[in-house]
């Protein structure tokens, strides 16, 4: 990638659709990606034992359904007044270790009887109770803190903040987004650890050995008949072809009584019975809406924690931006498009809270790789995506399919996705001089402060009491979460301990933009606002002073300089473009 913020969300991009592209591919994004909504799925999947929800499955199955709804209202507001790029919104890891860290404290630690699937009766008053106080924390928390995001993005000082951030400051806050929850996942591959490896091998298999491998597939284009094509079937889908084969497997092995049947036995998790009621409990159609767990209530505790991931998110969401637009052919973001869809992606995650998603939103840009494969980029298709997001999200039964995949299958695909978030995080140091001492002590210390000294917090709560209740919840939140104590270190050393932007690798992120930014003909056309908002109508005089508008030129002159300065790089670009790739690639 040419950007130095390279998002977790990208798991699933390396994971589907390894980058091969020739200097003569210009390839855009396709919002098919299966993975995309593996990564919604893990979310809740994981919030549900904290939630005490692991024993009630089918209101995981409510929870994934919402998220999937959430993703695309947010996707469709991104794409139509946001950034305004093909790129897709959906739930954030960057907020996860945060609320991992704020539900483990004492107040909000699960009683005992709702880790015993005996004792549990969902339909009970006193469960509900008991998960739905929970989330409606979680919720307050995030419609705060997504108000900082909003004033970030819509003031425009996101362009400020980005002065300070470099990669030695994202590499460590990313690593340690995955690092802390290898507990969760081997909790899970441990059900079974010859399912999970299974699902690691199909996962392995079709990403990395088959990749190249196509698939002849019937299509119909245009001006010809229906032939043979050849799809990389493999690439675009591993982790779902993989999940699919185990999850099969798991039934066939279920079937056969090859499963032990004995709940206290090893391996009885595998079977797909264990989760299969949830199926025929989960209705037709349900419709999310705000409020769906109660009214949000507010901590400081949760505001802090939840704003450590809400800065992290919007770094990515920064690198997402650039990356999306250089792999679509479009001209950089200028600064007051990435204001905007900063702006939107906090209105973004203040409605993940308010409908009680557990986390919030952020770019993803997970189907980098298959640009080259299907050149299909247009903001249609990525509108598409949302309103099957939306379709999914009412669906009952498709949330409640998802909720019923095996636990150690669910463990073999944390096993691959923490790690390679674990990589993507490292491999912002590529940017950087590692042969420089200074960044070699500023990543190393801050990673390994970032696991030391929150499993120090976890095991010495009493030492950091003050008194007041507030701000013990406070400290502790923010020192057991890895990504803001390590994050923080980075950010701090990286720009205080004298180095050059080179060796920083900051002139990195400079270079990779340069060049294209005059390109104004194409900026109005790709970033401005849709049904004429701005250009036809509420042409206010005043708009061109806020940080989300674009600095205009009065009405003639402004067409001059356009047609004059833009023409000819314009024409050069179309054509390039029209030779390499189809038309229904185009923004």
């Amino acid at each position: 990638m040419g950007s130095i913020i390279i998002s977790q969300t990208k798991i699933c991009a390396l994971l589907d659709f390894p980058q091969q592209h020739s200097n003569n591919i210009q390839p855009v994004l396709c919002p098919s990606s299966p993975s995309f909504s593996l990564c919604l799925i893990a979310i809740p999947l994981i919030l549900s034992k904290e939630l005490c929800l692991q024993h009630d499955l089918l209101t995981q199955s409510h929870l994934i359904s919402t998220i999937f709804f959430v993703s695309g209202i947010c996707t469709l507001l991104q794409v139509l007044f946001g950034v305004r790029l093909p790129i897709i919104q959906g739930g954030t890891f960057a907020f996860l270790t945060p609320t991992l860290a704020m539900l483990s404290l004492p107040k909000w630690k699960c009683p005992a009887w709702t880790q015993n699937a005996t004792l549990v009766n969902v339909s009970s008053p006193e469960f509900i109770e008991v998960w739905q106080t929970r989330m409606r924390e979680l919720q307050g928390a995030i419609i705060v803190a997504s108000c900082f995001q909003i004033f970030v993005g819509f003031s425009g000082l996101i362009g400020f903040l980005m002065r300070f951030i470099g990669p030695l400051t994202i590499a460590p806050t990313i690593t340690l987004v995955a690092l802390p929850l290898f507990d969760s996942a081997g909790d899970e591959a441990g059900q079974h650890w010859g399912i999970a490896f299974m699902t690691i091998s199909f996962i392995v298999l079709f990403s990395q050995y088959l990749k190249d491998v196509p698939v002849p597939l019937p299509s119909y284009q245009g001006g010809k008949k229906c032939h043979l094509s050849p799809v990389y079937l493999f690439q675009i889908f591993p982790v779902l072809m993989g999940l699919s084969l185990s999850w099969l497997l798991c039934y066939v092995l279920t079937v056969t009584n090859v499963l032990p049947a004995d709940p206290t036995a090893y391996g009885h998790l595998a079977r797909t019975d264990t989760r299969g009621d949830v199926l025929s409990q989960a209705p037709w159609f349900r419709l999310p809406y705000p409020g769906q767990w109660g009214v949000p209530t507010v901590s400081l505790a949760g505001i802090f924690g939840i704003l450590a991931g809400v800065i992290s998110s919007m770094v990515e969401s920064v690198g997402d931006y650039y990356a999306c637009a250089r792999l679509a052919g479009a001209p950089p973001p200028p600064k007051h498009a990435i204001s905007r869809g900063i702006g939107v992606e906090g209105i973004g995650c203040l409605l993940a809270g308010a409908w009680g998603t557990g986390n919030g939103t952020t770019s993803y840009s997970e189907n980098v790789g298959a640009l080259g494969i299907t050149k299909v980029g247009s903001r249609m298709v990525i509108i598409a995506g949302a309103c099957a997001m939306l379709l999914s999200g009412i669906s009952g039964k498709v949330g409640a399919m998802l909720a019923s995949i095996p636990t150690p299958v669910i463990g073999g695909m944390f096993l691959v996705m923490f790690g390679v978030i674990t990589a993507v995080g490292i491999s912002n140091l590529q940017y950087t001089d590692m042969n420089s001492s200074r960044n070699i002590f500023i990543f190393g210390f801050s990673v390994f402060a970032g696991l030391t000294v929150p499993n120090w917090a976890n095991k010495n709560t009493t030492l950091l009491e003050t008194g007041i209740i507030q701000l013990d919840q406070v400290i502790q939140v923010l020192l057991t979460t890895g990504m803001f104590v390590g994050g923080l270190l980075g950010f701090i050393l990286d720009n205080t301990i004298p180095g050059t932007q080179e060796e920083r690798g900051l002139l990195a992120w400079k270079h990779s933009h340069e060049g294209e930014a005059d390109i104004s003909q194409l900026i109005s056309k790709v970033y401005d606002l849709p049904f004429g908002i701005g250009t036809k109508y509420c042409t206010v005089s005043w708009f061109r002073y806020l940080p989300t508008c674009p600095k205009r030129l009065p009405g003639s002159k402004r067409m001059d300089e356009l047609k004059t300065a833009g023409q000819e790089s314009s024409v050069k670009a179309s054509s390039e473009r029209d030779s390499e790739i189809d038309a229904d690639t185009r923004i």
